[in-house]
C-alpha cells in the first residue's frame, strides 16, 4: 500500500513520496491502486482529476485526502490576464483555443431534457462558460448590449409555485459577460463588465473544465475524496435522462465517500451520484420522438439491463460537506444514488442565481433513491430544498433542517414507503406532495402542504430493497401517514399554495375500508360518472396543531389558537432552531411509533422499515435523545412551555 504526495511545486517525474512529491493529482490518479493513499498539500490545482483505478472494497479503497491541516483547492478554471479596456466599465480579452482543448464551455450550450428557460425555440442559448472576479460568478448576457448596460431586475419564473422570485443577489446582475467563439480559429473573445474593478489587478478566472474530480470511465469503485475545496467547473445540465455530471462524483460506480469538502460555484451540479450515457442522452430534447416521461421510464429498464443493482451501483456516502452557489443542484443523481447516504451537509443558495430554469433544480435532487438515507443536513435559501422524484422507495429523510427555501420538500410520482422523521421544515411552503405512501413521524412542520394527483404518469415500484421492478402505478393521492408531528403556520404564508396543517387532506378517508367503499360507490355509478379513482386514506394520530384547526381526521388532537413562532439561526459551527411553544402543546404526549404502527403502502406493500428489513422504533429525537415510552409531538423528545432551542452541531464525530 503506497502513499503518494502532491505539492504545487512538485514534479510529475519525481517518485511521489513525501520528500519528492508529484506536481499534479492527476499523476497519482493514473497509478494509484487499491489500498493506496494520495495526500494533497496546500495549493491551487487547476486540473480535471480522472482516476484510472478504484478500490475493490470498503476496506481496500483508494483515498484522496488533504494533508493534515492544509487546504488544497481544485479549480475547473484558469486565471486570465491581458484584458484590454473596451468602453465604460467593460473590458475584453481574446483567449486561444489551446486554453480549452476539446471542451470549450463558452461554445458548449446549456441544454437538455426538462430545461425550461431559455426556451430552445424562442430564446438565445446560454452556455456553460462563466467569468469570476475574486470568486464572484458573473451573469451571461446573450448580446453585448446586456454587458454594456446590464439590467438589475427581479426575475419572474415558473418555479412550481407561480411566485415571483428574485435572484439571490439582483445587484450582482451588473456583473455580466458575453462571449463569441471564432468558428475558424477557435479563439474565444470575452467581454465582461467589471464595474469599478481592474481585471488586470484583481483575480479574474474563466472556467475551462467540465469537472474537478470525476472518472471518465464507469465502475471506478470505492474511492474516498476528503478535505478539498473544489469550484468553478463547467458542469452541464443533468436531468435524469442524460449522462449526469458533477464537479465531483463516481460516474456510475459503487462505494464512494465524498466527505469534508467545500464545494461551490458549479455551473450546474456539485456532487453527482447519477447515471451514465447508455441509459439515455437527452433524446427528448434532441428529437422529441417520445416524451421525456417515456424516455425516463426506458432509462430505468436500460439501467437494469446494464447491471443497476445493489451489488454494483450506489452505496455512496456524501457527508460533512459545505455546498453552495450552484446553478442546479448541491447533490444530484438518478439510479446511481440508490442505497446511498447523504448526511451532515450544509447546502445553500442552490438554484437562486436564476440564469436558467428547469424542473431538475434543488439542493438535493434524486430519482430512484431506493433505500437512500438523507439525514442531518442543513438546507436553506434554495429554490427547492429536497426533491425526491420517481421511486423514492425505502428512502428515509431524518433529522434535517430546511428553512428559507421557496419550497422545503417535494416527493413526486413515487408510491412509498418513504419515511420522514424528526425533521424541521420551517419555510412558508413546506411540502409539494405529488406522491403517495409517505410517513411523517415527529416532524416540525411550519408551513403549508399541497397534495396533487398524477393520473397520466404510471411510474415504477420495486420488490423490497432491490432494484427489480415489480410494477407501475399512477398517483391518486393519499395513502400517507402523519403521526406525532407538530404543526404551525408561517408568519407570512404564501397565498393559494397548499393549506396549513393537514387541511390539504380534507375529505380523504381514514381507513382502507373507507377507500374500498368509495371504489364500490364508483362502480355503482354513485359518483355521477366522475373521478374513477378516489383519494386513498390518510392515517393521522398524535399530532398537535398551533394556529390552525386540527385535521378533520383527528378531531380530538391537541389544538391551540395561537401560532407557534419558529426561527433559525446559522453560524459556522451549528444551526439553531428556536421554537416558542404554547403551554398546552408542551404538555402533549403520545406513545412511540414503530414500523408495525405504520402498516404498508397500498401499492408497494413494503413495510416502513430499515434497508436491511429490520423494524424501526422512532425512539430518538433530532438530537439523539431517548424518547422513553412516550414523547412530545415534533422532533424534540421533551418540549417545555416558552422558548426551546434545538442546537445541531455541524461537526459531529464521524
Amino acid at each position: 500500500m503506497a502513499e503518494y504526495h502532491i505539492h504545487p511545486h512538485g514534479d510529475d517525474l519525481a517518485t511521489g513520496d513525501a520528500a519528492h512529491p508529484f506536481a499534479t493529482i492527476s499523476r497519482a490518479a493514473a497509478i494509484a491502486r487499491p489500498g493506496d493513499t494520495v495526500v494533497v498539500h496546500e495549493g491551487v490545482y487547476r486540473e480535471q482529476v480522472d482516476p484510472a483505478h478504484g478500490g475493490v472494497s470498503d476496506l481496500e479503497r483508494i483515498v484522496y485526502r488533504a494533508a493534515e491541516g492544509e487546504h488544497p483547492v481544485i479549480k475547473g478554471s484558469e486565471r486570465v490576464t491581458g484584458w484590454t479596456h473596451d468602453r465604460g466599465t467593460v473590458w475584453k480579452v481574446t483567449l486561444p483555443a489551446s486554453l480549452f482543448g476539446s471542451f470549450n464551455p463558452f461554445r458548449e450550450e446549456l441544454f437538455g431534457d426538462w430545461l425550461i428557460r431559455p426556451d430552445k425555440d424562442t430564446e438565445p442559448a446560454r452556455h456553460l462558460g462563466d467569468v469570476y472576479l475574486n470568486g464572484r460568478s458573473f451573469y451571461e448576457s446573450p448580446d453585448l448590449n446586456g454587458v454594456y448596460e446590464p439590467q438589475v431586475a427581479t426575475r419572474t419564473v415558473d418555479d412550481g409555485t407561480g411566485a415571483t422570485v428574485p435572484t439571490f443577489d439582483p445587484d450582482g446582475m451588473r456583473y455580466a459577460w458575453h462571449a463569441e467563439v471564432d468558428a475558424h480559429t477557435g479563439e474565444t473573445t470575452v467581454w465582461a463588465n467589471f464595474q469599478d474593478a481592474d481585471p488586470n489587478v484583481e483575480l479574474v478566472e474563466v472556467n475551462v473544465r467540465r469537472t474537478c474530480f470525476f472518472p471518465s470511465r464507469t465502475h471506478i469503485d470505492y474511492i474516498t475524496v476528503s478535505g478539498f475545496e473544489m469550484c468553478q467547473a463547467a458542469t452541464p445540465w443533468s436531468p435524469p435522462t442524460a449522462p449526469q455530471f458533477g464537479m465531483v462524483g463516481p460516474n456510475w460506480a459503487k462505494g464512494w465517500v465524498i466527505e469534508g469538502n467545500h464545494l461551490h460555484d458549479a455551473k450546474c451540479s456539485a456532487v453527482c451520484l447519477g447515471k451514465e450515457a447508455s441509459t439515455g442522452e437527452n433524446e427528448w430534447y434532441r428529437t422529441e420522438r417520445k416524451t421525456g416521461y417515456q424516455y425516463q421510464l426506458e432509462a430505468v429498464f436500460k439501467g437494469r439491463r446494464i447491471g443497476w443493482g445493489k451489488e454494483t451501483i450506489g452505496g455512496h456516502r456524501v457527508r460533512f460537506n459545505h455546498i453552495h452557489d450552484c446553478g442546479q443542484n448541491g447533490v444530484v443523481g438518478h439510479m446511481g444514488c440508490a442505497f446511498s447516504e447523504v448526511s451532515w451537509n450544509h447546502i445553500h443558495r442552490i438554484g437562486v442565481k436564476r440564469e436558467f430554469f428547469g424542473w431538475e433544480i434543488a439542493g438535493i435532487k434524486f430519482h430512484a433513491a431506493i433505500d437512500a438515507i438523507i439525514a442531518h443536513n442543513d438546507v436553506h435559501d434554495c429554490s427547492l430544498g429536497i426533491w425526491l422524484d420517481w421511486q423514492a422507495q425505502g428512502v428515509r429523510v431524518s433529522g434535517n433542517v430546511c428553512h428559507r427555501n421557496v419550497r422545503d420538500l417535494m416527493i413526486e410520482v413515487s408510491h412509498g414507503p418513504a419515511i420522514l422523521d424528526n425533521n424541521v421544515f420551517a419555510s412558508p411552503y413546506v411540502f409539494q406532495n405529488w406522491s403517495q405512501g409517505s410517513a411523517f413521524v415527529h416532524n416540525l412542520i411550519a408551513g403549508t402542504i399541497a397534495t396533487h394527483r398524477v393520473m397520466d404518469r404510471s411510474t415504477p415500484y420495486h420488490f423490497p430493497h432491490t432494484t427489480e421492478v415489480a410494477g407501475c402505478a399512477v398517483v391518486s393521492s393519499g395513502d400517507d401517514r402523519y403521526r406525532n408531528n407538530l404543526f404551525t403556520t408561517a408568519a407570512d404564508p404564501l397565498p393559494g399554495l397548499g393549506a396549513p396543517g393537514l387541511g390539504a387532506y380534507a375529505g380523504y378517508p381514514t381507513s382502507m375500508a373507507g377507500y374500498v367503499e368509495a371504489i364500490h360507490r364508483m362502480k355503482a355509478g354513485e359518483n355521477g360518472g366522475g373521478d374513477p379513482s378516489p383519494e386513498q386514506p390518510v392515517y393521522v394520530e398524535g399530532n398537535a396543531y398551533c394556529g390552525m384547526p386540527a385535521a378533520e381526521q383527528e378531531p380530538d388532537a391537541v389544538c391551540v389558537a395561537e401560532r407557534m413562532t419558529v426561527s433559525v439561526e446559522e453560524d459556522e459551527d451549528a444551526v439553531t432552531v428556536i421554537v416558542d411553544v404554547p403551554e398546552a402543546v408542551a404538555g402533549a404526549s403520545s406513545p412511540l411509533t414503530c414500523t408495525a404502527d405504520l402498516g404498508t403502502p397500498r401499492i408497494v406493500e413494503e413495510p416502513y422499515e430499515n434497508a436491511d428489513g429490520t423494524p424501526i422504533v422512532f425512539d430518538s429525537d433530532i438530537l439523539g435523545a431517548d424518547r422513553g415510552q412516550a414523547s412530545s409531538p415534533g422532533p424534540l423528545a421533551a418540549l417545555h412551555a416558552g422558548i426551546n432551542r434545538i442546537v445541531i452541531s455541524r461537526h459531529p464525530s464521524v
